[in-house]
């Protein structure tokens, strides 16, 4: 009688292309990326870097109610983008706002939508960051952890049924992997066979909880074979690792029609959100040294750089350029209409109800009587 053991006693290896300093490691397999890829990945990693500090900055200033940042993921985001087709279904978790910038989302649109006003596409109904755009296949990011793992299953399922040349994608962090919906994703995208990518960021937290005191198993990666899903555990890191690993189990997932698992390892320098102060349960010298020594952005840019591809005087204007741009589109959003509170009671039913017929206009009375106690610049 044998009980199988609870574990192998061997760490699932990581899978790396650059070392820390961004120099190829010897021996390393992977397909070169062009100076065109390359240049507009990094471009996108640093865009995304100002990005996150200036919008992080305009929340503290209260302009808007929220934020979250991709700080210290930058690599995941836009080299998981870049190995994907404009074909294939995104379902994000929160922190992937740079699949989205890859797509073609502009500053514009992204100020738009966390100032909430008339030109958001959510109709500022969504909190600030829950971006979505049906023009980029992105679904529009939902606030519950891993609602979105079972719906990835189910529209893989459809792209299966209508036979398309392209997968789905879903991403989550570590602590996504403890909620139910991650193991019922699992095993409805393994048993019906879908082309499905299910993308963890596996970043250290959840919010305050340790991976240490999320599971015993060895990472996430170990769970895709206990569905029977082929797995693979990546330095997050690493953009060219990270890029290589995305577009492998793309051509796998299309051409098997099989799920894949990615752990890509990595860390959240930022606090969770606006709402969390991080330096309350982690170090700071430990925060420092992601931030410093395995800063994905300055690894890759060693590497674009040591091409030739890129210069310090690139860097430079390239940033300038950016921050303007985002300056301008902050301003923009900021002045632009809001969207009128009528729209609390469209795009659910065809024809309202009598319930939400008799709220509407019971708000509409009760901000007549107390417009003090409204925002003047939302119109009814």
């Amino acid at each position: 009688m044998n009980f199988t053991s609870e574990s192998s006693g061997k760490r699932i290896p990581c899978f790396r292309v650059l070392d820390d300093n961004g120099y190829p490691i010897a021996g390393s397999i992977f397909e070169q990326v062009n100076k065109e890829v390359a240049v507009r990945m990094y471009s996108g990693m640093v865009t995304l870097q100002i990005m996150d500090t200036i919008l992080y900055e305009t929340q503290r200033q209260g302009r808007i109610s929220f934020y979250l940042t991709s700080t210290g993921e930058e690599a995941i985001n836009l080299a998981s983008a870049a190995a994907l087709s404009p074909d294939d279904v995104v379902l994000p978790q929160y922190r992937e706002p740079g699949v989205l910038l890859w797509r073609g989302f502009t500053l514009q649109e992204f100020a738009n939508q966390c100032f909430g006003n008339k030109a958001d596409y959510g109709k500022g109904r969504q909190m600030p960051i829950h971006y979505g755009s049906q023009k980029h296949n992105y679904f529009t990011v939902s606030s519950p952890i891993a609602t979105q793992l079972p719906q990835a299953a189910g529209v893989a399922y459809s792209l299966k049924m209508d036979k398309k040349d392209a997968c789905v994608v879903t991403y989550m962090g570590d602590g996504g992997t403890s909620e139910g919906d991650f193991h019922a994703a699992l095993n409805f995208a393994a048993v019906m066979e879908v082309p499905v990518i299910f993308i963890c960021r596996n970043n250290g937290w959840a919010i305050s909880t340790p991976i240490t005191e999320q599971f015993r198993s060895d990472g996430v990666v170990v769970r895709g074979q206990a569905y029977g899903i082929r797995s693979i555990r990546v330095d997050g890191n690493d953009a060219l690792a990270v890029y290589n690993s995305v577009r492998t189990a793309r051509q796998t997932a299309i051409n098997e029609q099989r799920p894949i698992l990615i752990e890509a390892l990595t860390y959240r320098v930022g606090h969770h959100s606006t709402s969390d102060d991080s330096t309350k349960y982690r170090a700071v010298d430990e925060i420092e040294h992601w931030k410093t020594a395995q800063n994905p952005v300055s690894r890759f840019r060693k590497w674009v750089q040591g091409n030739g591809w890129w210069t310090d005087e690139d860097e430079s204007e390239f940033r300038s350029n950016i921050r303007k741009q985002l300056m301008e589109a902050i301003q923009l959003a900021a002045r632009k209409e809001k969207p009128p509170i009528a729209n609390l009671f469209t795009d659910v039913y065809e024809e309202n109800p009598p319930n939400l017929v008799e709220q509407e206009r019971s708000l509409g009375e009760t901000i007549k009587k107390h417009p003090q106690d409204y925002p003047s610049d939302v119109p009814l």
